[in-house]
């Protein structure tokens, strides 16, 4: 393919999954020789940019205001109503609008050829302000609710169709959405939808997995503290070490020989997911995939309706296993079972995403 790209991204920023797969799918369009432009990321008032996106993404990056979930109060679960009032008080509005306008004037700076919209919602609101003659592709997990072959389990119907919706609107415009899955699906031309394998960034892929003597976790949300600290005293033998996002928390917090807490940090998450023995986490897509990647046993205990997609489908290829707490007793069960989980097939599966995301995002616009 002779001709050269140029992309612009405009990714999610809640969360860690959609950004790695931003800095992932940033690797592989600039090895075909394309160029990502620039990086537009919707900030939730309580998550900070990490430093290591702006590091890696190795592109201009601009942040704007973006709807955000509001948990109840435990931490550990969406609260709709609270999240609706917070989103629809005329000064977020207001806010909400700037940021479509800002996105907007972006695309007449960059002019890109392609936006890729890493599931975030003002992008679907703009398209039906501006309508601008760039062909937009959408990538997320989420999306494969909308492929007609997938079982999404049962979950409450009113979080599901809140789910739907959401997904609906952040594709409004779209030319083609992307859904990234644990395994090889049919793809679905009536609704554009192209199935894919999931984004993982190379530092993953290049890993050496090996079996150490602790348990890694990762608790996004701090509802989660007290059950992992309530374990630990009943178990101070094993070895812990754990990723949060605890705004005024030290870099590295050793509560004891035992059990250390860690600050977000991508370099030392992936050196601590190669040599755990096993992986506990509120089943979040992208970090669950690394972990069957390096064919580590999981543990997920998904927090709200995506995450309970997420473990649902994970369950499907016997991706490790579900409970409703972080009782890491059920992990340390689960490590010591036969597992039956296809690590080849899912790794075979991953590594053909370099070749699928360059047919999906270069050739549909050379062509």
């Amino acid at each position: 393919m002779d001709k050269k790209l140029k992309f612009m991204f405009i990714v999610q920023g809640e969360g860690r999954g959609h950004l790695t797969q931003a800095i992932a799918l940033s690797d592989i369009l600039r090895s075909d020789g394309h160029e990502i432009a620039a990086v537009l990321v919707g900030k939730s008032y309580s998550r900070e940019l990490p430093v290591f996106f702006q590091t890696k993404i190795n592109a201009p990056v601009t942040v704007y205001d973006a709807p955000s979930f509001i948990f109840k109060k435990n931490k550990k679960n969406i609260d709709a109503v609270k999240t609706v009032l917070y989103n629809a008080n005329i000064v977020k509005l207001r806010k909400f609008g700037d940021s479509i306008e800002l996105i907007h004037r972006q695309l007449i700076h960059y002019k890109p050829d392609v936006v890729v919209n890493f599931y975030e919602v003002l992008p679907g609101f703009l398209q039906l302000i501006h309508r601008h003659n760039i062909p937009f592709v959408n990538i997320g997990h989420q999306y494969m609710l909308r492929h007609p072959d997938f079982l999404p389990g049962r979950h409450d119907p009113q979080s599901t169709m809140l789910l739907k919706l959401h997904s609906e609107l952040t594709s409004i415009g779209t030319a083609k959405i992307l859904a990234l899955s644990f395994y090889p699906m049919k793809s679905y031309p009536n609704d554009r939808i192209k199935v894919v394998p999931p984004l993982l960034r190379r530092e993953i892929l290049e890993a050496q997995p090996e079996e150490g003597d602790y348990i890694l976790g990762y608790m996004l949300n701090q509802g989660y503290e007290n059950e992992v600290y309530a374990w630990h005293d009943k178990h101070p033998e094993v070895k812990l070490h754990f990723f949060w996002d605890k705004k005024d928390a030290p870099e590295t917090l050793e509560v004891d020989e035992n059990f250390t807490l860690h600050k977000i940090n991508d370099e030392l998450f992936v050196k601590y997911m190669a040599g755990c023995r096993g992986y506990i986490t509120t089943a979040g897509f992208e970090s669950v995939c690394e972990a069957l990647y390096l064919n580590k046993p999981v543990m997920m205990i998904p927090a709200h309706i995506e995450q309970e997609v997420n473990a649902n489908d994970a369950l499907s290829i016997n991706g490790g296993i579900v409970g409703r707490r972080f009782d890491l007793s059920k992990l340390l069960d689960h490590i010591n079972s036969k597992r039956t989980f296809d690590a080849e097939a899912f790794r075979t599966w991953v590594l053909s995403a370099r070749e699928r995301f360059i047919e999906q995002l270069v050739s549909f616009v050379v062509d």
